[in-house]
């Protein structure tokens, strides 16, 4: 901020308009803009730096386009620093309709939830850490699409002959491991981790990344493709082995119709079947990760209760081949 004095100076050595130094508040153009589709919708991204839409073409690039909704609006600004070390792990807080996730005063996203547009900040030194930032900052926005457009299932899924199935589980149930198993066997792939069921209507159409999968270090014993890949911790500290399916001989879809609801049990002590499974536990289980307006959340709601109208059953099982072969009979024979 200059003095009056130096104003003074300014104005008196030039007969042109003095031009103000910029504002401390004040953010650069943004005008490097793509519109992307994570997971169908779209969304425009706007930066002041080209690097930044390359990490998110990465992210979201190979999704095609299958909703006609308002773009999502994301502005992301990188900042110069001083250093490369990674910023910390944010902190979350929900203040509706906003849903903020700061780390440092050079690392923060900012989500309108209803007018569905985000405002991030990120560091140079944060661009050195590509993981982190997809995980805690730039996908962010994305949470517009599962308070708006869909509910988020914390399942994979995979579809036989136009016959989808979610596979819900913890962490580490064996999702991925399942999921993929099956693509290896002719099922169609559509997600490994997390479903978005599409709200409205009665059709239980889910979408998912049918591009990538997420293993933990021990699958490679099952599968020897993800033999010598590379091994990165995930932001949250998980060792993970990311596989991408461009040019593998999976079939995969974005969307697919969900027919049955499946939770895995791979702690059954030798036992293996697939039986009934209590509707209260698989509610429970889905709402827990929900949030949004009253609004948003009665849409969620509805589109889990709708979900839970084919029923539950529960894998148990220790052998990867019974558990594939035991799903196709399900498919199959409806039971």
């Amino acid at each position: 901020m200059w003095t009056i004095e130096e104003i003074e100076a300014a104005c008196s050595a030039s007969s042109r308009p003095v031009k103000l130094p910029p504002h401390v508040l004040d953010l650069p153009d943004l005008p490097f803009e793509e519109t992307l589709y994570p997971y169908g919708f779209p969304a425009t991204v706007r930066s002041n730096s080209g690097a930044v839409l390359e990490l998110y073409r990465k992210m979201w690039g190979e999704f095609a386009a299958l909703r006609d909704t308002d773009p999502i609006a994301v502005d992301v600004h990188l900042a110069p620093s001083d250093t490369r070390e990674c910023p910390p792990e944010p902190g979350y807080e929900l203040m509706l309709p906003l849903l903020m996730q700061v780390a440092d005063k050079d690392n923060f996203s900012i989500v309108d939830l209803d007018r569905c547009t985000a405002a991030i900040k990120i560091s140079q030194a944060a661009m050195a850490h590509p993981l982190y930032l997809q995980y805690y900052l730039l996908g962010f926005p994305g949470f517009c699409i599962s308070t708006n457009y869909a509910t988020c299932v914390h399942a994979g899924c995979v579809a036989l002959k136009g016959r989808g199935v979610l596979l819900c589980g913890d962490s580490g149930a064996g999702k991925s491991t399942l999921s993929y198993a099956c693509a290896r066997s002719g099922w169609t792939y559509v997600s490994d981790d997390a479903s978005f069921l599409l709200n409205g209507g009665t059709e239980r159409m889910v979408t998912g990344d049918c591009y990538k999968l997420r293993f933990r270090p021990p699958s490679a014993a099952l599968f020897p493709e993800l033999e010598g890949l590379e091994i990165t911790p995930r932001a949250a500290g998980k060792p993970t082995i990311e596989f991408h399916l461009n040019g593998r001989p999976i079939a995969r879809t974005q969307t697919a119709r969900a027919d049955f609801v499946v939770f895995l049990n791979r702690r059954a002590g030798g036992t293996q079947e697939l039986i009934p499974y209590r509707k209260d536990v698989a509610r429970l289980f889905m709402h827990q990760v929900l949030f949004g307006s009253a609004a948003s959340r009665a849409r969620q709601f509805a589109a889990i209760e709708q979900l839970l109208m084919l029923g539950v059953l529960e894998l148990r099982y220790t052998s990867l081949e019974w558990a594939v072969e035991r799903l196709r009979r399900l498919v199959e024979e409806g039971r």
